[in-house]
């Protein structure tokens, strides 16, 4: 069975522990990192905690993946969210891979800070995969052998400046501002037995309570194994390193079709965007401050489940709470 872990602050003091119901369990050890955590974690252990039982109320959670770890992110991953992004599913041969700052990283309760310079702030749920072990040289990894190199998962939402990523090309910058990478609100170590339900894990997200995407992870184009197998051979990965993986249709943004994207293509390129951002001024779906987004992950049977992140879009000027 899965163990979620939280990592929290209480009485001033930073802890791991188990997250049993409504309270959390301290582990004895104390750990720095995430990826300090995942290197030492033992389930066995884990589940042998003893110690004194704290309510969840009582304690201030924290984001279990630590900000000296990558923040690796898939982008157009689902075969919806790709035609809605104006891809084509079956000409589309690549994996697309960016990072975020690891600075964007918060709590999964934390207020999602509009800059001012934003217009058109997005959503994106993902489940975001937690690494065991370094990964150093090109590696074939498997179904088989996927558990030696994912520790666990969690839940991730990729908010996104539109009107900055698309206009600009720059996805690291309109995906990196502060308070953008929500995480957790727990880390859930798998099994063995577990690995095989990571492809049945539902995504919901919804804004002021209306389902805004909604989707499995039986849909992901590109899964774990495959993706990490293409990565190994690009970059290293280290002990708590985090791969969000993409997300389902029903954000925001709005990507005109193939046939205007053509017409646009001739025009200078400022009226292209003048355009652009004239279309997205019409969407309804864009955050506006004082709007609260849900966003949870679990499996059918309720054997996983990654918990409830909530995050309320409050303006730069009202600060980060």
């Amino acid at each position: 069975m899965p163990v979620n872990i939280a990592r929290f602050e209480h009485k001033s003091r930073t802890n791991w522990g188990v997250v049993e119901g409504d309270h959390v369990k301290p582990l004895e050890a104390r750990f720095a990192t995430t990826g300090s955590f995942v290197g030492a974690a033992s389930i066995e252990a884990i589940k042998a905690t003893k110690s004194e039982a704290i309510p969840l109320a009582n304690v201030r959670l924290l984001s279990p993946v630590t900000r000296n770890q990558q923040f690796v992110c898939q982008g157009a991953n689902y075969r919806q969210h790709m035609l809605e992004s104006g891809i084509d599913p079956d000409a589309k041969h690549f994996n697309m891979i960016f990072t975020k700052a690891a600075s964007c990283i918060v709590a999964a309760d934390s207020p999602v800070v509009m800059p001012k310079a934003v217009r058109f702030l997005d959503y994106e749920i993902e489940l975001g995969l937690i690494m065991r072990r370094s990964i150093t040289v090109p590696t074939e990894v498997t179904a088989e052998n996927l558990a030696d190199y994912v520790a666990g998962i969690t839940v991730v939402n990729d908010y996104s400046a539109r009107d900055i990523q698309i206009p600009q090309m720059q996805f690291y910058k309109g995906k990196s501002f502060r308070t953008f990478g929500p995480i957790g609100p727990w880390l859930t170590l798998l099994e063995p037995d577990d690995y095989a339900k990571l492809d049945q894990l539902e995504l919901t997200l919804k804004v002021d309570g209306e389902v805004r995407q909604q989707d499995t992870t039986a849909n992901l184009v590109y899964g774990p194994a495959d993706t990490l197998t293409e990565l190994s051979a690009v970059q290293d990965f280290a002990p708590g390193d985090l791969l969000a993986t993409g997300t389902p249709a029903g954000c925001a943004l709005s990507i005109p079709s193939s046939g205007k994207q053509k017409v646009a293509a001739l025009l200078p390129e400022a009226k292209k965007w003048e355009l652009f951002l004239k279309a997205q001024a019409g969407r309804t779906q864009y955050l506006r401050p004082g709007q609260v987004v849900t966003s949870h992950i679990g499996s059918p049977d309720g054997a996983i489940d990654l918990g409830t992140q909530r995050n309320v879009v409050v303006a730069e000027e009202q600060g980060v709470a």
